[in-house]
Parts: C-alpha cells; structure tokens; sequence
C-alpha cells in the first residue's frame, strides 16, 4: 500500500541558461507507505569480502515496513530536496531445508551471522540531501545522494547502529537528455505520468528516437555501531548477482555472494537504442565489501561484466536481461525489472 501527497509547489529554473522551464514543476511530497515481503530462498556465505562458495547456506526471510518519508524541493537550479524517513520494520529469520544447501542455522551461529538467533523490531529514521541537476543544454546529468540512517532496536540495543551513503550518479547524454530509470518523486507506484496532474501513462513509447548514454557510478555505505553493537546480517549490505532490493552489482557471482556493513561499488556503464524501445547496454563493475570501515578502499577490488538488452517503452517499467562474466567464479544471466514499477516515488530499501 503507498499513498502519495503533493504539498506545494515551485517552478524550477532548469538547463545553464538560467531561464526557467515553465513545464516543469517541483512539488514537497510526502509518502505513506506499508510493505511486507516474503522470500523464501536467499544465500548466506558468512560475513567479509573473503568468503567461499563452499560456505553457502540458505534461508527464507519475511521483511514488514511502515512508514512515511517526505522529498522538500529548495528552489534553484541545482534541483536540490531534502529528504527524510521514520519507518518501523519487522524482520523474522527462518530456516531452509528444502534444497541441496544447508539451512543457515546449521552451519552459522549468532557471532557469525548476528542477528540469527533474535530479530527485534526496529524504528529506522532517514535523513538526506539530493543533487540532481541537468547541465550543458541536458547532456550531462547528475544525481547525488548524501544520506544518514539510524537503525533504533529498543529491545535489543546490541542490534542498534546508524549508516551513511554516499551515491554518485553521472550521466552523459550523446544526442540530448539521458534515458534514466530513476522514479518520479510525484507519481505513486502505479503512476508513470512525466508532469504532476497528467491522467494518462504516455501512449506511445517515448524512446523511438535515437539516444545514448555513459554512466558512471559511485557508491558508499559505511555502518557505524557502538563498542558492543553489531549490525544484524539481514540489514547488511550485498555485492553479487542482485541484492533483496533485486539491484545488480557484480552480476557474475551469486546472489547475495558477499555481505558486510561496509561496501564500495564503482560502475562504468554504455546504453544505446537498438531500434524502437530496444536497446542495448554494457556494464563493468568493482567493488569489495568490508568488515571494518578503514578497510574500505580502491584496492583489491573484484570486478566483473555485463552485457544484454534493454527495453524503454511509454509507461512500461524499465526492464533489461543481461549475461554477466568476470570475477573467476561463475557467469550469471540476470532478468530484472526495474522495482519502482510505473516509475513511482521511491519506496524503502528493505535493509
């Protein structure tokens, strides 16, 4: 369930010219939301960037959500928001016996997967700043995220610590303004309207013409806990294959395949239309997660490729299959779907 409430309303000066851009309206939006996910099957290799495959274990986890977040547009050219959350999130851990890998409890214990043997309610709060102005005439795009949350077990306060991010996004359009499957922070999940107030998904697909671009991508997550707090291993971050929020990075290895409370990811990336919606898209990413925060850095990175098509089409969400390589442990063919839906507000991530 997600309820959407626009606010107010401001015109946004738009492009390096100066001149405003009348059609395009920034709006405080305020999002209500419940959420629950069930999934049956996720792996669990131990905790570090040096795990083995041979240590995979399986478990099945439900994940509950309630909550509300607000975006504040601050007026200027930068298309600046201020964001904000308070969710409470109930998360239950069970075993898996129904496959050729072992159930998590059977081979992991509380001081190696914290958080296996008890999941307290939490209360999780959000702040953050997002930057994301269009520069030289729209070809080159920037969406910057500075963001702090703290994870409150109160009646288990071992389990409590607080994380940080930092996500760069650059875009360089080739013919004119990026293709982005970013979701609107307007339209509710069932919405793709590209204006406030626009009754109809676009009939006909909007990327009939030529376009192209580069991305580049930088992101970071540190955790911070107290002497005698742990971070939960189901709030843990993930690299390899797609994480719970079903996002890629370093596709080639298993799902889930490393996990840590700390993580660095660097993506290079090349789409260009094919014919019609199609397109196709190529991907490199590095990354490493990390134990303790002082080892997060730019060395002993693992890396890995990808390549396949994608499909952009009117209100239909974004949606890509792609063969990925690298990393010296498997290859992974990887169908996704852009989880915002219709292009609707952003909803929250489930650890």
């Amino acid at each position: 369930a997600h309820i959407s409430v626009v606010r107010s309303q401001a015109p946004v000066a738009g492009g390096t010219t100066g001149k405003p851009k009348a059609e395009v309206r920034r709006y405080t939006v305020i999002n209500i939301y419940a959420q629950s996910i069930s999934l049956n099957k996720v792996g669990y290799f131990g905790l570090g960037p040096d795990t083995l495959r041979s240590q995979q274990s399986v478990f099945g986890m439900t994940e509950s959500i309630v909550g509300a977040n607000v975006i504040k547009p601050i007026p200027g050219g930068l298309n600046l928001s201020l964001v904000g959350e308070v969710n409470g999130r109930f998360v239950n851990v069970r075993g898996n016996h129904d496959g050729t890998s072992p159930s998590i409890e059977q081979v992991y214990a509380e001081a190696t997967a914290p958080g296996l043997v008890r999941q307290p309610g939490f209360a999780q709060f959000g702040e953050g700043v997002r930057v994301a102005p269009m520069l030289f005439r729209d070809y080159l795009w920037l969406n910057y995220l500075a963001g702090f949350q703290q994870f409150v077990a109160p009646s288990a306060s071992r389990y409590s610590f607080m994380r940080w991010t930092i996500d760069l996004r650059h875009s360089f359009a080739l013919y004119g303004r990026a293709p982005s499957s970013a979701p609107r922070d307007t339209n509710g999940p069932d919405e793709c309207a590209s204006t406030v107030g626009a009754e109809k998904c676009p009939s006909v697909p909007v990327t009939r013409n030529l376009y192209g671009a580069i991305g580049v991508r930088l992101l970071i997550s540190e955790s911070v806990t107290a002497a005698t707090s742990v971070v939960p291993f189901y709030f843990q971050p993930t690299l390899g294959g797609s994480d719970v929020d079903g996002v890629p990075a370093l596709s080639s290895y298993n799902d889930y395949r490393f996990r840590a409370p700390n993580l660095l990811l660097l993506r290079a990336s090349f789409e260009h239309s094919i014919w019609g919606p199609f397109g196709f898209e190529f991907q490199a990413d590095q990354g490493k997660v990390a134990l303790a925060r002082g080892d997060v850095g730019f060395n002993h990175l693992k890396h890995t490729f990808a390549t396949g098509l994608t499909l952009r089409a009117g209100g239909f969400p974004f949606v890509f299959i792609m063969y990925a390589w690298g990393g010296g442990e498997s290859n992974h063919t990887i169908f996704n779907m852009n989880s915002s839906l219709l292009g609707g507000s952003y909803r929250p991530s489930l650890f």
